[in-house]
């Protein structure tokens, strides 16, 4: 899942905001060292990460794109699962998303202190381009995954994915919808950022 899925399956605080977004900027940290808020987010970051791949449903959408692009399959499915999740979301949520998205990116900018200086630069970015708002048309998934595929530093085939996507639509889109549900259920199950297992985690 990409960056919308870890937000909304955060806690509404700046702490589990924070950690469950933490997952694609770990490097140097001490993990050890983070607020305890932020490491049980982390940990649900890295639960729903464990879960979406080796879910059988996500493995056989993966499955489906050409050889030569199956390696980037799961990058193109967070960012897909993004954009159905923001299609779906009155199904899923009750807030209308616009709402959502604004209250989101107020939460972020709160948020910053507690972030590294990396992904403060990230999310910095995600909020003054709205890349949530790009997230809703085809168009705009194929210009975030071509981008995503420029910062690759070795030669691939990852740009230009969203035209495999494309003929795939309704089928992916499907498995979003059962998958999506699963996953929340799951989360809800191991309750990792609950008092109880915050505190039976803490040395």
């Amino acid at each position: 899942m990409n960056y919308l899925a870890h937000a909304v399956l955060a806690k509404p605080n700046p702490y589990s905001l924070t950690g469950n977004l933490l997952g694609d900027f770990c490097k140097g940290l001490q993990v050890g060292s983070l607020h305890p808020d932020i490491k049980a987010g982390l940990d649900n970051h890295r639960a729903t990460d464990r879960f979406t791949d080796s879910h059988s449903i996500v493995r056989t959408a993966k499955a489906g794109f050409s050889p030569g692009r199956r390696r980037f399959a799961g990058v193109a499915l967070d960012v897909l699962f993004d954009h159905f999740l923001i299609r779906h979301w009155q199904q899923f949520y009750q807030a209308p998303f616009a709402d959502y998205k604004m209250k989101l990116y107020q939460h972020l900018s709160e948020a910053m202190p507690l972030m590294p200086l990396p992904m403060q630069h990230t999310m910095r970015r995600v909020c003054r381009y709205d890349w949530f708002a790009s997230y809703q048309h085809l168009s705009g998934l194929g210009q975030a995954l071509d981008h995503i595929a420029g910062r690759i530093r070795f030669a691939n085939n990852f740009g230009g994915i969203i035209d495999e996507i494309s003929p795939r639509y309704a089928e992916l889109e499907q498995s979003f919808l059962q998958f999506y549900p699963q996953l929340q259920q799951h989360l809800q199950h191991l309750a990792l950022e609950s008092d109880t297992a915050r505190h039976i985690n803490t040395p």
